[in-house]
């Protein structure tokens, strides 16, 4: 593991809570070693080398616990935003798990997004967290099946993996739910992808379901990006169809969205699954609000 230094490591969100209610930003590692053909950190902006090779910040552990006691008001700390917390070296560096423990002794709450089943690890602290503070896990799921999945995220854990610790989270009560995004025009946004992933979501007892019926493409990632299309689906022409009908234009909607939103948001209020943003950080953090105040006096 290559140690890169840090000065901070929990930093404050600029538009606090509008974003599943997150207060506080928090990256251990940087890079990932996913290989999702997707990933919008590779670009430029970023300024991330290397980005295949995951590293971890220097001293982290101190410099979180610094940051923590710093703080003037609890709150949810986010984590996952830019890198996995559960990367595959996690499970001997104990990294993830040790910030968690700072986040419980002293009083906040988190929101983790993942791709990896090593979260189960760590069911134990994520449920004393949940005692006196909010709890949000969020699980990315972009293909049903795991054919597909091995394409796009093939370093990752399948998606049914996945499905089994949301299943093995929710049975615990930890508030658990997938994160639907991206959705990659021409390859994932069919209705029967979407349908299925909602299917298995019920079944696994997910609280929610957030999507976006498309994504994001620029500068070094597009050609990434691109590159991956033609290696993965070498039949289907799909870079032309994207040059057609997106250019150079960041976001990039499917197609198909204004179905896709149809039938998903359908679905998802038949089986009582939340996916309007508002509903899902309104029901985490419900029952947390006179343990918070008291923690922020």
């Amino acid at each position: 593991m290559e140690y890169i230094p840090a000065k901070h490591i929990v930093t404050n969100v600029p538009s606090a809570g509008q974003w599943f209610g997150i207060d506080y930003n928090m990256n251990i590692y940087r890079g990932c070693c996913h290989g999702c053909i997707y990933c919008d950190s590779r670009s430029a902006c970023y300024r991330i080398q290397d980005f295949d090779k995951v590293r971890a910040k220097k001293d982290a552990l101190r410099i979180i616990r610094d940051d923590l006691r710093r703080k003037t008001r609890t709150g949810v700390v986010g984590m996952g935003a830019m890198s996995d917390p559960y990367n595959p070296m996690e499970e001997s560096l104990q990294l993830t798990r040790h910030a968690l423990e700072l986040i419980h002794a002293f009083g906040f709450g988190v929101a983790i997004a993942t791709k990896s089943d090593l979260i189960l690890r760590d069911i134990d602290i994520l449920k004393d967290i949940a005692q006196y503070a909010p709890v949000l896990l969020k699980v990315t799921v972009t293909a049903a099946e795991d054919g597909l999945c091995k394409k796009i995220e093939p370093r990752a854990p399948v998606s049914s993996r996945r499905f089994e610790a949301i299943r093995q989270l929710s049975e615990v009560g930890l508030f658990t739910g997938i994160l639907l995004m991206p959705v990659l025009p021409f390859i994932e946004d069919t209705d029967e992808n979407i349908l299925e992933i909602v299917e298995k979501a019920h079944e696994t007892k997910a609280r929610f379901i957030y999507p976006a019926f498309g994504m994001t493409l620029r500068d070094v990632q597009r050609d990434w990006y691109y590159g991956k299309l033609i290696q993965q689906f070498p039949d289907e022409r799909l870079v032309e169809k994207y040059q057609k009908r997106y250019g150079s234009s960041y976001r990039c909607v499917s197609p198909r969205a204004k179905r896709l939103w149809s039938i998903f948001s359908q679905q998802c209020s038949d089986r009582n699954i939340l996916f309007d943003m508002k509903d899902i950080i309104c029901a985490y953090k419900r029952g947390y609000e006179n343990q918070q105040l008291t923690l922020q006096i």
